[in-house]
């Protein structure tokens, strides 16, 4: 058995597109669902949706029959919530609030074996595929991956120093929390967040790491895109399902008006 390619890794450094959905709700059957859809990546989310370690085994198992890369966030980055999340198979890992390059660089050390890091060694665990993969342990370091996510201004603030740090993949924009601690709560389209989230893609790109961003507006999905974004979360399966939902709703209320 040998070890899995992390194909979104290895897109990063490509420099291809990759379109991705938020996971929030927290199901196998949904997440399965939309592995079917055709995006590259999907994003089982441990921070604000209602998951623990057993429910993102369980999604990362029915994604594993699908062509399609997983990411996990974690609720927050400590070290040992990154160690049990790459044991149960994880690849690719993003992590909130990241505000200095301090903090990225002990993020970029859970996610390795030591010398390079502190990750805690265990054969018996689903990454390993139970000590199927033979050295495993050796291999793994190459195909794990570290998002960090900049939402905040102290994040701006210490970008470059971020980026620059040896282990760290990739830099993710969170749109809504960075608007908010820009003094614009629910409102990340005022031009104030919107010159920081443009300006923060700039020097991400600048910097020479992958740019990522979560946005569901198709003039700004081109607009990053332009800006030098390379990985995109375009929405969430919860947002689709509540949109299609109320849709479906209104079609049936007129109906029944028609016929009242």
């Amino acid at each position: 058995m040998e070890l899995p390619r992390n194909r979104f890794k290895a897109g990063l450094a490509e420099g291809r597109r990759q379109f991705g959905l938020w996971l929030n709700l927290a199901n196998a059957c949904c997440a399965e669902v939309t592995a079917g859809a055709g995006f590259d990546w999907l994003l089982i989310d441990g921070e604000h949706a209602p998951n623990d370690i057993q429910s993102m085994l369980a999604q990362l198992q029915v994604l594993a029959a699908y062509p399609v890369q997983p990411i996990v966030r974690i609720a927050s980055g400590d070290a040992v919530s990154i160690k049990r999340v790459l044991d149960i198979g994880a690849q690719t890992v993003l992590v909130p609030l990241v505000e200095s390059a301090a903090q990225a660089r002990d993020l970029a050390r859970a996610m390795r074996y030591p010398p390079r890091g502190i990750r805690g060694v265990a054969s018996s665990i689903r990454a390993a595929r139970w000590s199927r993969i033979p050295g495993y342990a050796a291999a793994a370091d190459a195909e794990v991956c570290l998002i960090v996510q900049i939402e905040t201004r102290a994040g701006l603030d210490a970008l470059e120093e971020i980026a620059a740090v040896d282990g760290v993949d990739a830099l993710f924009i969170g749109p809504s929390d960075l608007s908010a601690n820009l003094g614009h709560l629910g409102n990340f389209r005022h031009p104030q967040a919107q010159q920081a989230i443009e300006d923060g893609i700039r020097r991400i790109r600048k910097a020479g790491k992958p740019a990522g961003i979560l946005v569901s507006d198709d003039a700004l999905i081109r607009r990053y895109l332009d800006l030098g974004c390379t990985f995109v979360a375009v929405g969430s399966d919860s947002a689709l399902l509540a949109t299609v939902t109320e849709e479906l709703a209104a079609k049936c209320r007129a109906l029944k008006e028609k016929t009242a």
